[in-house]
């Protein structure tokens, strides 16, 4: 099997997962990583066990041995950086956003489909199994013509005014917080499993805390001490802490979204119900390996994870059998799975199932509509491309 050499830009939370997932593939090597200084750099290598590293991304796009980058950086640094690694020949994975504006993405699907690069966003949400499941569910009609789909994706880690992080600053992050971060992966799953598109949003947005307090040091300065009043800066705040939004689907189904990341005691739910003229299903992501199913005139059924019950199409991304739990690691790991395929082949297959960059366009489109609805407080329709 071919080895394929990968670099990775920024190595916060989300870059070290990325590793982590790839190495479980068997045929990649991470050949260098790439931070916002050359010690940063040093320390998160040393750490993750990379023997190059670089203080300027720049720098890593430079080596010729590497095939793909993978950008794992702050929103506002998305775009440039996929467009430096597109024009440096170099197939691309991003996080999302893919971008801060529309006519950035745009830019990106362009230059991406004119080089011939093979491209995606990290919707990993796609790749619980059981999503599958579901997909293959709507389209093999068991559930029938939609009538709805409700539900929501709720945080607790900014519960606090003192709980601080880049994200909460629009100069960062874009103009939308919590329906940019958390929406957009529950708008990206719905349409992908129901096969409808969202036409029409009504949001409605609010901000809990209109002032926050950012701490003057790095937080891990402050470990085992009480901080005082004089160890934090006000800072306005001007993204949603939580957002509702109504939905108009295709085909005349009709959805509701809620979103928020001050809901104490939900970490990371992801959750869904869609109703349909055979059957109901629900499934939430911190009980992943349990689809719910429910019937009008019998008894409702609870879906487990396992191979021997799924439809064929779905064990292709499934390793393990029933009862041996695969969660949010796994989802990376599949969904790069099937974009390295690609790769290896240096080929888009003609039917793709992970998310592009015209994905990641898509969730711009319906944000910058949302955004637009809770200015106005009316109706907006959602841009197509």
């Amino acid at each position: 099997m071919r080895e394929i050499n990968v670099g990775i830009i920024g190595t916060g939370f989300i870059g070290p997962a990325h590793i982590e997932a790839l190495r479980r593939l068997g045929n990649i090597n991470i050949a260098a990583l790439a931070d916002i200084d050359i010690d940063t750099a040093k320390v998160k290598a040393e750490n993750l066990n990379i023997k190059k590293y670089y203080g300027d991304y720049k720098e890593l796009l430079k080596d010729d041995s590497i095939e793909v980058v993978h950008i794992c950086t702050p929103n506002h640094l998305h775009y440039q950086m996929a467009k430096d690694a597109l024009e440096a020949d170099r197939h691309v994975i991003c996080e999302k956003p893919l971008a801060i504006k529309i006519e950035e993405a745009l830019e990106l699907v362009e230059l991406a489909e004119k080089k011939k690069k093979i491209n995606a966003v990290h919707f990993n949400v796609r790749y619980y199994p059981l999503m599958r499941q579901v997909k293959m569910m709507v389209q093999k009609e068991d559930i029938g013509r939609i009538f709805s789909i409700h539900g929501s994706y709720l945080q607790d880690w900014l519960y606090y005014e003192t709980d601080y992080n880049w994200r909460l600053e629009s100069d960062l992050s874009g103009k939308s917080r919590a329906v940019a971060d958390i929406g957009s992966h529950w708008m990206d799953l719905i349409e992908y499993i129901s096969g409808l598109r969202i036409n029409e949003v009504f949001a409605d947005f609010a901000t809990f805390f209109k002032v926050r307090k950012k701490p003057l040091k790095p937080v891990e300065t402050y470990t085992g001490k009480i901080l005082k009043p004089e160890d934090y800066k006000d800072i306005p705040i001007d993204t949603e802490d939580y957002a509702s939004v109504l939905i108009r689907f295709d085909k005349d189904a009709k959805g509701v979204m809620t979103v928020s990341q001050v809901s104490a005691g939900r970490k990371n739910r992801i959750y869904f119900e869609m109703d349909g003229s055979k059957r109901s299903v629900a499934w939430e992501s911190e009980n992943p390996n349990k689809l719910w199913i429910g019937r009008r005139d019998y008894s409702n059924e609870e879906m487990m994870k396992d191979p021997s019950l799924v439809y064929p199409e779905v064990r292709e991304i499934i390793n393990y059998p029933g009862g041996h739990n695969e969660a949010f690691p796994d989802t990376s790991k599949q969904l790069f799975k099937e974009v390295y395929r690609d790769i290896k082949n240096n080929k888009i297959s003609e039917k793709i199932e992970y998310p592009t960059f015209r994905d990641g366009l898509r969730e711009l489109a319906l944000c910058e509509a949302i955004l637009e609805s809770n200015k106005t407080e009316k109706w907006v329709r959602v841009k197509k491309f």
